[in-house]
C-alpha cells in the first residue's frame, strides 16, 4: 500500500495545490495510525498557506479517493497527515517483496581480506559477516553479487614473516617444512611474522635492508614464475598453507568467496598504471613515485618506492582494473576497517584523475575495530591480536552453557547477530555470554523466537489453515499483522543504505510484538484457531527470512 498512498498523496498536491511533490510516508507509533507524512508543512512554506490548512484538505482528499483502503486520515499537530489501513489492506499488505532496485546489475563486493603469512583475527571475522549480510541483501534486490576478497601475498610483511620463516629452517631448505606439524602451521606462520617484525623494527639497518632485499625476491618468484628454486618452494608452500586456512574458516562461518585476488596477481598492472600517469596524476619525489593528496585536502602517498615496487596504494589501482576486466561490473563495493579510510580516500582520488568511470562505479565503506569486553586494541605486528577462531571458539562454550550442548547453530547465530545489530561504522565490544543470551536482544533469543513459533504451528498438527482477508482485526493481532507488513519496507531501506543492522532492529522488535499478541491471544484451541494460525505463520516464515538474510540459522527447535 505504501507506494499506492505516495501516489495519491502526490496526486492531491498536483490537484489541490498545483505543487509537484515526491511525497516520502513514515511509520509512526502505532497509536497514530499505519503511515504519517509531513508533506502539508513542506509545501506550505512554498504556498504561503496554513499548514494545517493543507494537510485538513490533503486528507479530505484522501478519504474520498481512497475509502476502501484507508479507515481513517488525520490530522496531529502543525499539520502530520495520519493514515490507518483497513483491516483488509494490512492484510493484502502481509507479505509483499521488497523492491528488485538491483535487478540486472553486476555487482562485486570485496570482503574480509586476509593476508597470506598472517594469522585470522578477529576484524577479518567482523567484516566477513558484514560483507556477507550486505552480499545477501544485494542478491534479495535482484543483483548478481560476485564475492571476492583481497590479500598481500608479496610486499614487505611477506618478506618480514619469510625472514623469520628461513631462519627457524636453518636456512632456505624446503624439506624442512615438513616437519611442522600440520595443526599448528597457521600459528607458526604467524610467530614468524611477529618475530620478523620485531626484527625489522628494532634491528640494524643492515638487517633492515636484508629484509627488503628478501621482498624483492619474493616479487622475482612472481615475474618468472619460479617454482623449482629453494625460497620458491618455501614461498609457495607457505602461501598455500595460508589458503587452506582461509578455506577452512569461510565453511566454519558457513559462507564462502567466489575468487581470491593476491596481490601478486594485481601489481603489476597497478605499477603500469601508475607509470603511464607520472606528470599527470603523480611525481617522482625523492627516487619514489606520489600521488600529491594535499591538492585535493588529503595527504600525499607512495605509489611507487624506492626501490621502483609498487606499494598498497598502486596495487589497489591494478586491482580495480582487474575486478572490471574480470567482471565487467556495475558496482564494486569495497569494505574494511575505518583505519584504511583515508588511504582508501587517496587512492579513489588519484583515479578519480585518470580512470573516472570506474571510480564512480566503485563504493567504500568501512567499519569499526571490535574488542573483547574489557580487552584493548589488537596488533598482529605485536602479536596481541584477539584470533577469529578463539572468538568463535570462546562462543562456543558459552552456548554450550546455555543449551548444554555443542550446537554450532546458536555459536554462530549469536556472533553474527551480535556483530550485525550495532549500526555499521563505529568501534563495538563483544561480550560472548552476552551475545548467547536468550533473555535479551540476540541471535539465539531469535532463533528461539522461531523454534517457538514452529512448535505453535506443529501442536495444529495436520489441520489446514488459512489467512481469511475479511476477517476483523482484534487489537492483539492488527499489531502484529502491521508488524509484519513493514518488512519489505525495512528490507528496501536495509539494501538503499547498505545497513544490515537495520534487519536486526525490526526482527528483534517483530519478535517483542509477537509475544504480546501470544500473551492476549490463545491460538491452539480457540475460535479463531485458523486465522490466528495464518498469522503464527506469516510471523515463522519472516523471521526466517529475516535471519537468513543474516545468514543465520532459524531452526525449528533448540
Amino acid at each position: 500500500m505504501r507506494p499506492v498512498l505516495e501516489q495519491k498523496i502526490n496526486q492531491g498536491c498536483k490537484q489541490l495545490f498545483d505543487v509537484e511533490v515526491n511525497a516520502e510516508l513514515t511509520r509512526p507509533e502505532e497509536q497514530f495510525g499505519d503511515y504519517s507524512s509531513n508533506v502539508a508543512m513542506v509545501i506550505a512554506k512554498q504556498l504561503g498557506k496554513n499548514p494545517r490548512e493543507v494537510a485538513e484538505a490533503l486528507a479530505k482528499f484522501l478519504k474520498d479517493n481512497l475509502s476502501s483502503q484507508l479507515s481513517d486520515v488525520s490530522v496531529a499537530g502543525p499539520g502530520f497527515l495520519n493514515l490507518k489501513l483497513t483491516d483488509k489492506s494490512l492484510l493484502d499488505d502481509l507479505i509483499t517483496e521488497p523492491n528488485k532496485s538491483l535487478d540486472n546489475k553486476n555487482i562485486v563486493i570485496e570482503y574480509s581480506d586476509p593476508n597470506p603469512f598472517k594469522v585470522l583475527h578477529v576484524g577479518h571475522l567482523y567484516t566477513t559477516v558484514v560483507g556477507d549480510a550486505i552480499a545477501r541483501l544485494f542478491e534479495t534486490a535482484g543483483a548478481t553479487v560476485h564475492r571476492v576478497n583481497y590479500g598481500g601475498d608479496v610486499g614487505l610483511h611477506v618478506a618480514k614473516t619469510m625472514w623469520s620463516v628461513i631462519k627457524d629452517l636453518g636456512g632456505e631448505n624446503p624439506d624442512k617444512l615438513n616437519d611442522i606439524d600440520p595443526n599448528t602451521r597457521v600459528d607458526w606462520l604467524s610467530k614468524c611474522y611477529v618475530e620478523g617484525n620485531n626484527a625489522y623494527e628494532t634491528g640494524s639497518e643492515e638487517l633492515q635492508e636484508e629484509i627488503k632485499a628478501l621482498n624483492k625476491r619474493i616479487y622475482e618468484i612472481h615475474s618468472s614464475d619460479d617454482h623449482s628454486t629453494p625460497l620458491a618452494q618455501i614461498y609457495w608452500t607457505c602461501r598455500e598453507w595460508s589458503y587452506e586456512a582461509f578455506d577452512t574458516f569461510y565453511k566454519r562461518l558457513g559462507t564462502s568467496m567466489e575468487r581470491y585476488y593476491p596481490e601478486s596477481e594485481v601489481a603489476s598492472k597497478g605499477l603500469e598504471l601508475v607509470k603511464q600517469n607520472i606528470g599527470t596524476v603523480f611525481k617522482e619525489s625523492e627516487g619514489a613515485v606520489v600521488f600529491d593528496g594535499e591538492s585535493y585536502g588529503l595527504h600525499t602517498r607512495v605509489f611507487i618506492n624506492k626501490q621502483g615496487l609498487p606499494t598498497y596504494e598502486a596495487k589497489e589501482v591494478g586491482l580495480t582494473v582487474k575486478k572490471y576486466d574480470d567482471y565487467h561490473y556495475d558496482q564494486s563495493i569495497i569494505i574494511t576497517a575505518n583505519e584504511q579510510a583515508q588511504y582508501m580516500a587517496v587512492v579513489f582520488k588519484a583515479m578519480e584523475q585518470f580512470m573516472p568511470e570506474l571510480t564512480k562505479a566503485s563504493r567504500y565503506i568501512s567499519h569499526g575495530m571490535v574488542r573483547l569486553a574489557g580487552g584493548t586494541k589488537m596488533s598482529s605486528r605485536k602479536g596481541n591480536i584477539i584470533r577469529a577462531n578463539e572468538v568463535i571458539d570462546m562462543t562456543a562454550e558459552a552456548s554450550k552453557e546455555l543449551v548444554g550442548h555443542e550446537d554450532n547453530a546458536t555459536t554462530l547465530g549469536a556472533i553474527k547477530y551480535a556483530f550485525l545489530k550495532a549500526r555499521l561504522g563505529g568501534d563495538l565490544i563483544y561480550d560472548s555470554k552476552e551475545s548467547v543470551s536468550l533473555e535479551g536482544n540476540s541471535g539465539p533469543y531469535l532463533q528461539y523466537a522461531h523454534a517457538r513459533a514452529c512448535s505453535i504451528l506443529a501442536k495444529a498438527g495436520d489441520q489446514s489453515f488459512s489467512l481469511d482477508k475479511d476477517a476483523k482485526l482484534d487489537e492483539a493481532e492488527r499489531s502484529l499483522a502491521r508488524k509484519i507488513s513493514e518488512y519489505s519496507e525495512v528490507l528496501n531501506k536495509a539494501i538503499n543504505e547498505m545497513l544490515p543492522h537495520h534487519v536486526c532492529i525490526y526482527l528483534y522488535e517483530l519478535a517483542q510484538v509477537f509475544n504480546r499478541f501470544y500473551e492476549k491471544s490463545r491460538v491452539i484451541g480457540d475460535e479463531r484457531q485458523s486465522f490466528r494460525l495464518s498469522l503464527v505463520k506469516s510471523y515463522s516464515e519472516i523471521l526466517k527470512s529475516g535471519l537468513n538474510l543474516l545468514n543465520i540459522e532459524a531452526p525449528n527447535k533448540l
